[in-house]
């Protein structure tokens, strides 16, 4: 949706002058708004950011297939592709390194297109048993689709006391996992199931939905 055109000032130049033209640009290249980055964290430059006249489509295949994704499966097992950057490369991040993950947006912002392709990628990597899935889905439009999969350790969760209950067995699993961990020495699965006779898969829990959630049982969901 946004193309970032990179520049390096002249010797003498202040950063706070470029960014005050912020609207000037705008403007002159008659596209709002106009973002300026200065400067990119990491690179001795400064980014400004035009909107396109369309968006491109971005295809789950391309990103799965990207150089950037691969590298990152190398080194890590729940890898998520999330899209392309602002420089047009693949941008994907390690579900494992980050345990908690909110998708937030307006409607029709595309927060399930997003969760789908999530999802799809993570089937496209692991089998049952080395991943199972917990889906909750309260309005039944949305996950309803997975029923079918496998790697559903339960049916999707329709309902506000089962995903109650779903939460504290999966907290009590967690602590079961802590003390199965500790008494072989691990740090993490990945570690645990190098060593193990029988691995332990990976439980993702995906919530659709939240807000309705804690909005009727904010104390039992807050907690776990």
């Amino acid at each position: 949706t946004v193309t970032q055109y990179t520049m390096k000032p002249a010797e003498g130049i202040k950063l706070t002058k470029i960014v005050t033209l912020n609207n000037d640009l705008a403007l002159a290249l008659a596209a709002h708004p106009i973002r300026i980055e200065a400067p990119i964290p990491g690179r001795s430059l400064i980014g400004i950011e035009v909107p396109n006249k369309s968006g491109a489509v971005v295809g789950l295949k391309d990103l799965l297939m990207s150089r950037e994704h691969r590298k990152l499966k190398k080194e890590n097992v729940l890898v998520l592709p999330l899209g392309l950057d602002v420089s047009g490369k693949s941008y994907a991040i390690a579900l494992e390194k980050m345990p908690h993950m909110l998708v937030a947006g307006a409607t029709g912002s595309g927060k399930s297109v997003a969760i789908n392709a999530m999802i799809l990628s993570l089937l496209y990597q692991h089998g049952p048993d080395s991943l199972r899935f917990i889906m909750v889905d309260p309005k039944r439009v949305e996950l309803q689709v997975y029923n079918r999969v496998p790697h559903l350790l339960t049916p999707v969760i329709t309902d506000v006391k089962k995903t109650i209950n779903a939460l504290k067995w999966l907290v009590t699993e967690m602590d079961h996992r802590y003390e199965t961990l500790a008494a072989k020495g691990k740090r993490n699965i990945e570690s645990y199931n190098e060593v193990a006779e029988e691995p332990l898969p990976y439980i993702v829990l995906i919530i659709d939905e939240l807000a309705d959630l804690m909005s009727v049982a904010a104390n039992s969901v807050e907690a776990a």
